[in-house]
């Protein structure tokens, strides 16, 4: 394998090894897989290229295009012509995927699954990493600045990472940066054909002539210099990155057991058996023992988690990102001032059997007194303990709002935002059409979106013929939805989910919350509940009421006033529900302090009053503003590659003149340069009457070093004086340079070759010239100031000869086509 062929392989694993720091952040770690070949097939394009040879950026351009159709036959497949070739639709497909991911990503916690959208951002992302290190590395030639894609890379990976084994993915990563550095130095001193392993000075014993000093030290220098300064990088920018907490079932525990010997109790990680298993409890063993300053005990269930993900085989919460507890709370989502909200103040005490992660509260929470390691969940307003923490035996104090909409409010209420909607009204494909067909018949005929929830609930808990049995086979996938519309009997379970599905078919943000009831008041004045008082029930969404609850479950719970079919808005009768004793005579306090929007700017503007969700919650009803976020990438992109193109086209031109291999001469005013002083080639780059190849080799390398040598002088503030001879020019640029000794005699030999080619009867080849001129730029940069140094690296001056070469080619273009147009 040759040199360059190795290095490229180095700097695919070298990529490869810092995208294993992305391995903790999703499971399962199949991507990387698909990765790692996409990578291998563009680092054979980027070698096949070089190998041929063709231009750096023709290089670059294959590469990108080969990943280009790569990305399309692996994620759009079924939108291109013959599966590959990437059309306007291919490139919809992927904004969409990339839109879906965001979206993901935001809504997902550590480990994300691997949906399609993710697996596109990951793929794609390493593998623009992956062509952004072979293009500096290898194709370029300039290992120690790939780096920094690389530190990119494992730094975003490592701030999101809680995983407990950063240090692995940190060895990874240095280990792939260092072997690229090691492959990059060994096929830079293989191109010489020696090992330069003795750096005593000239009369020692062990000094072998034409080997290299000074200067060879100049690049492991600079690697070490740039390796130390993105290795620090990689260590302080993770601890820098906010970390984000672990999703609602990291560290899922259910101390207590599922039913059986053991009591049970409510687990919000598998619902179903928890729930079946606490409803059948032949002892109803207390879990919760709260007092409160309600009149209207009836309406304090005590929630739990949120259900609001549906995939055809289960209801589930959705991984969100949680954060540390606020006090207050966020306003409440989608509340309005104008509803009557009641304040209540509960005081809870867990039983010290009864331990599990989510701590039940009345909802919405307003405020939280508790001990211990908790974090807030704000899309489901739910507290979750962390690191061991769990319920038992705790006491907390909790300030609640009973939020009190009429059904006029809830009647009139205007359309959720587009983000809501879109989330909370999706349904699996494999949701069965008898699910929407019954919805639709049994809300024929209603007007709105509140008489159709209301027809739902008054379908399971009355006119359905449904019967209540805890002993019915727990489901909640598509099947056990559609067994139980068909045999009509179950649990609030089945009641719930169904409700929640048929209600999303109907365009109603629908989600499922799971409890506790209130429970049975004692003696004391406590309120008490039981293993059996565990439930679950549907949540609608209305703007400008929020989260709703509703009851279909026949039997259980209390239905509340503003879902009771034909209920006046007035202070009326109530049917089943306790009187409201305290309704008449109670100002209705607002929902938050931070709430000031009044009802008519609130039905003009959806948004306003929504409380802002904690930074990424993916609570923002906006969604991933993808076009603006791919507009401002594009466009930092190309001003990214604009600022380094100058420097990137001077490190591409010292790589070429500055190569061992000898070519014949082509002109010495090859790509507008200008032959050295004193002397000009003839046309064809050798000397006068000398045609031989291996002349024309060596006066085209002692060229292109004088040359290179010039133009580092300029870089560093040595204007050129096309005038001068080379020995005065050599001179100027050891005195303007404040080179060293070493430096100035290096600068003089290779002048001396110039004027051997120049002059000399038949010119000869003279070894070591292209480490003479490394030797001179050692010694001008250690002797410029910084802002020399940077201005040398980032925008040299030398590069305005690309100008005017280009400006030759133009004129010699126009001087070709204008006798043709004449004509």
């Amino acid at each position: 394998m040759s040199g360059r062929a190795r290095l490229a392989v180095c700097a695919a694993l070298a990529t490869l090894a810092a995208a294993c720091a992305l391995l903790p952040l999703v499971d399962p770690a199949t991507w990387l897989l698909q990765a790692a070949m996409l990578v291998g097939i563009q680092a054979g394009v980027g070698a096949a290229a070089r190998r041929v040879p063709l231009p750096g950026a023709v290089t670059v351009a294959a590469q990108a295009v080969v990943s280009l159709l790569l990305l399309t036959l692996v994620f759009a497949r079924q939108y291109a012509p013959g599966g590959f070739v990437p059309v306007p639709r291919v490139f919809v497909r992927f904004g969409e995927l990339l839109r879906q991911g965001a979206d993901d990503v935001s809504q997902y916690a550590i480990p994300a699954p691997v949906t399609d959208g993710i697996r596109l951002m990951l793929v794609g992302g390493v593998l623009v990493i992956a062509l952004l290190v072979d293009m500096l590395a290898v194709t370029f030639r300039s290992a120690a600045p790939a780096g920094l894609p690389l530190l990119a890379l494992y730094s975003v990976a490592a701030g999101l990472s809680e995983s407990g084994a950063r240090w692995l993915w940190f060895l990874c990563a240095a280990g792939g940066y260092l072997l690229l550095l090691l492959a990059e130095g060994r096929e830079r001193l293989s191109q010489w054909g020696r090992v330069f392993t003795d750096r005593s000075r000239p009369g020692s014993a062990p000094y072998q002539p034409g080997s290299v000093r000074g200067a060879a030290t100049v690049p492991v220098r600079t690697g070490r210099r740039i390796g130390v300064l993105a290795l620090g990088l990689s260590l302080l920018v993770p601890a820098a990155l906010p970390s984000l907490g672990g999703g609602l079932l990291e560290a899922a525990r259910d101390s207590g057991g599922q039913g059986g010997k053991g009591g049970g109790t409510i687990s919000a990680v598998n619902p179903l058996v928890a729930l079946q298993d606490s409803l059948n409890q032949p002892e109803n063993r207390t879990a919760l023992v709260y007092s409160t300053d309600s009149e209207e005990t009836q309406d304090l269930y005590m929630r739990i988690v949120a259900l609001d993900k549906f995939d055809g085989s289960a209801w589930k919460p959705s991984e969100r990102r949680i954060g540390e507890v606020p006090d207050p709370m966020p306003t409440p989502r989608g509340l309005a001032p104008g509803v009557r909200t009641d304040k209540v103040r509960s005081t809870v005490k867990a039983g010290e059997w009864y331990a599990q992660d989510w701590l039940p509260m009345p909802y919405p929470a307003n405020r939280v007194r508790i001990e211990g390691k908790w974090r807030f969940e704000p899309e489901g307003r739910t507290l979750v303990g962390y690191d061991g923490q769990t319920t038992r035996g705790v006491r907390y104090d909790v300030e609640s709002i009973q939020v009190r909409p009429t059904a006029e409010q809830l009647r009139n209420a205007p359309e959720p935002p587009a983000a809501l909607r879109r989330e909370y009204t999706a349904v699996p494909d494999s949701l069965p059409d008898v699910v929407r067909e019954t919805a639709r018949r049994v809300t024929r005929g209603a007007e709105d979106d509140y008489d159709r929830a209301v027809l739902l609930q008054d379908w399971f808990a009355v006119k359905g013929g449904f019967s209540y049995d805890t002993q019915v086979q727990a489901g909640s996938g598509t099947a056990a939805i559609t067994k139980f519309l068909q045999e009509k009997e179950g649990f609030c379970i089945h009641f719930s989910f169904a409700m929640a599905s048929m209600a999303r078919t109907l365009g109603i943000p629908a989600r499922v919350a799971v409890g506790f009831t209130p429970g049975t008041a004692r003696g004391d004045g406590k309120m008490e509940i039981g293993l059996q008082d565990a439930h679950a029930w549907p949540e609608l969404y209305f703007e400008g009421v929020g989260w709703t609850r509703f009851e279909p479950t026949p039997t259980r719970g209390t239905t509340p006033s503003y879902a009771q079919p034909n209920t006046p808005d007035s202070d009326g009768d109530t049917g089943e529900q306790l009187p409201d004793r305290g309704q008449a005579d109670r100002p209705a306090p607002s929902p938050s302090d931070d709430d000031r929007c009044t009802a008519q700017e609130k039905r003009s503007d959806p948004e306003c009053g929504l409380a802002n969700p904690l930074p990424g919650s993916g609570g923002s009803e906006k969604g991933f503003p993808l076009p603006a976020a791919v507009g401002i990438a594009a466009g930092a992109l190309v001003l990214l590659l604009l600022l380094v193109l100058p420097m990137l086209l001077r490190l591409r031109s010292r790589a070429r003149r500055l190569r061992p291999a000898a070519r014949p001469a082509r002109g010495a005013s090859a790509a507008g340069e200008k032959p050295p002083p004193g002397r000009t080639f003839p046309a064809d780059g050798s000397p006068a009457g000398t045609h031989d190849d291996e002349i024309a080799a060596a006066t085209a390398q002692v060229r292109d070093a004088w040359q290179e040598m010039i133009d580092t002088a300029w870089d560093y503030g040595v204007v050129p004086q096309e005038a001068a001879t080379p020995r005065n020019a050599a001179a100027r640029i050891a005195r303007i340079g404040e080179l060293g000794p070493e430096e100035t005699a290096a600068a003089h030999r290779v002048a001396l070759a110039v004027e051997q080619v120049l002059y000399a009867p038949v010119p000869r080849a003279t070894p070591g010239l292209a480490d003479e001129v490394r030797r001179v730029h050692a010694g001008l940069r250690a002797a410029a100031p910084r802002r020399v140094r940077l201005r040398a690296l980032l925008l040299p001056p030398s590069t305005a000869r690309l100008r005017w070469a280009a400006a030759g080619r133009l004129r010699a273009v126009r001087s070709r086509l204008t006798p043709r147009f004449a004509k």
